[in-house]
């Protein structure tokens, strides 16, 4: 329901009928004139409120972000909504109201359709009210989520050159286990089983990888692998981890308010997580100083998860080694490393192919040493003509696997 509370649902779904019941009777197109929904949905709401002044019908706390999400649900996204409900199409940005591209299997495409720019501005401000974050001169970028799971990034005209740029990242659920990525080729059953089994027995993953990868994707089904008698605590810029478990709070950041207060960083959020008795700890992703308190609370023996950007499993290290520096002049690299190397057991590197495909390209084990400020890696898994195949590498923290009854060397031996 957004931003309004479980006692006003009900209400929203009794509005929501009105204004398409009204939407009907007149002959509007919800796609093409929004602007006429917009007005329709405001006098639903503004009747209602009068209503609630007898005490009929119970007062809603923000008519303002009620009128957008009645808008959201009606006439969607008006132009853009057809891509948006295409199943193939995984992403969608603006870069002026005439050049509009999508995503489909990893390749770029320009659209036919030419919005104009009072469309772009009226489609970013009902996606932000449906979304309740905010866009302005003080605050010109946006991170936010939509009704449907898509996450939309807009940085605002003056920023960006001539227009606004929008982009909609689309959530598209094609894998929640990882079985799933088995069945889309981007995995090996061995490899599978290998991860699966990794995190039942509390080894730390990082999950890196390009900007559309599918690093969000293998989080997901990693996570759905942690055992249900755990307590599971994320943390994220946005909301994008969805995964079956009985027992998780996932959190996300907040962007000041008006007045300039009020902002709740990524940092705050892993800090706050270890005070809430955790059995895992998952940040969506590390980008800067946030790192050093994740590293901290892998070190402390606390299991986790994170994704980063990293072209290699190599460059994931390195860039794990180079953002807790962001935290303070006083933390160094030769506290830095070593820390690394005893937090982190293995990395999950992923790339997407010329086809547009997600693969897993390598999987490799950190034993936890390290030589000459180089963290040793030990391949476990790696992608060669088209297939992931064993390496020599082990994991590192046998025992915990042997505590779990688990012979990961007949694992790995496809067994």
């Amino acid at each position: 329901m957004g931003v309004f509370a479980s006692d006003e649902a009900a209400t929203v779904e009794r509005l929501d009928g009105h204004v398409r019941e009204r939407v009907r009777r007149e002959g509007v197109d919800p796609q093409r004139d929004a602007a006429l929904v917009r007005r329709i949905a405001e006098s639903v709401v503004r009747e209602h409120d009068e209503r609630s002044l007898t005490g009929a019908v119970l007062a809603v706390a923000d008519p303002t972000a009620l009128v957008g999400e009645l808008v959201a649900r009606v006439s969607g996204f008006g132009p853009l909504q057809p891509l948006l409900d295409d199943p193939e199409v995984e992403e969608v940005w603006i870069n002026d109201p005439s050049r509009v591209f999508v995503a489909r299997n990893g390749r770029h495409e320009l659209t036919n359709l030419v919005l104009t720019r009072d469309q772009v501005t009226e489609l970013v401000e009902r996606m932000l009210k449906s979304s309740g974050r905010r866009i302005d001169l003080s605050q010109p970028f946006v991170d936010a989520m939509l009704p449907e799971g898509h996450r939309l990034h807009v940085v605002l005209e003056g920023i960006s050159r001539g227009f606004s740029a929008v982009n909609v990242r689309k959530f598209v659920l094609r894998a929640a286990r990882l079985a799933d990525l088995v069945e889309l080729g981007s995995l090996s059953v061995t490899a599978a089983t290998f991860l699966d089994a990794s995190v039942r027995a509390g080894l730390n993953v990082l999950v890196a990888g390009g900007t559309q990868a599918g690093k969000t994707t293998m989080l997901n089904c990693l996570a759905a692998a942690i055992p249900g008698g755990d307590r599971v605590v994320s943390a994220e810029e946005v909301f994008e981890l969805r995964f079956p478990h009985p027992d998780w709070v996932p959190l996300q950041t907040r962007q000041a308010g008006l007045e300039g207060t009020g902002e709740i960083r990524l940092r705050e959020l892993v800090k706050e997580s270890l005070r809430m008795r955790p059995s895992r700890i998952i940040v969506g992703e590390v980008r800067a100083e946030e790192c050093l308190d994740l590293l901290l609370a892998l070190n402390a023996g606390l299991p986790g998860m994170c994704t980063l950007h990293a072209n290699s499993a190599r460059e994931a290290l390195v860039k794990m080694c180079t953002l807790p520096l962001l935290a303070g002049e006083n933390i160094s690299a030769k506290f830095v490393v070593p820390t690394v190397a005893a937090s982190v057991d293995l990395v999950v590197h992923l790339g997407i192919d010329e086809q547009g495909i997600r693969r897993v390209n390598e999987i490799v084990g950190v034993p936890g040493r390290v030589e000459g400020d180089v963290i040793e890696t030990a391949p476990i898994f790696e992608r060669a003509d088209g297939e992931l195949r064993r390496c020599a590498g082990m994991p590192p923290r046998p025992e915990r696997f042997a505590r779990l009854g688990i012979d990961v060397h007949r694992l790995l031996a496809g067994a």
